[in-house]
């Protein structure tokens, strides 16, 4: 299991099923049985600090992109990860990631 924690901003601009574009920072990254999960902070109108979990999976393109983990189980095995992550990093004051 690799994971990493960025101190330089990687910023992603997603787009919902909507077409609506929101910018969020790599917060932190994990590789688990050959997939990888991204924990990303949004980067406007977040007040409380929340952040998301998603996973990054190939289309039918063959493209990489980014999707909502749906099973239940899996979800919270990630964010169980993410979260034993979070705790053990140390942060300027006030500014770690809560979920």
């Amino acid at each position: 299991m690799a994971e990493e924690y960025y101190e330089e901003q990687d910023i992603y601009t997603l787009t919902d099923e909507e077409g609506n574009e929101s910018q969020f920072e790599l917060l932190a990254t994990t590789e688990i049985d050959g997939v990888v999960y991204l924990a990303l902070e949004p980067m406007d109108d977040n007040p409380d600090d929340t952040y998301v979990i998603l996973k990054l999976v190939r289309d039918d393109n063959g493209e990489e992109v980014l999707v909502t983990i749906d099973d239940d189980d899996e979800f919270d095995k990630i964010a169980d990860l993410f979260e034993d992550e979070f705790m053990t990093l140390e942060y300027p004051d006030d500014e770690a990631p809560s979920k």
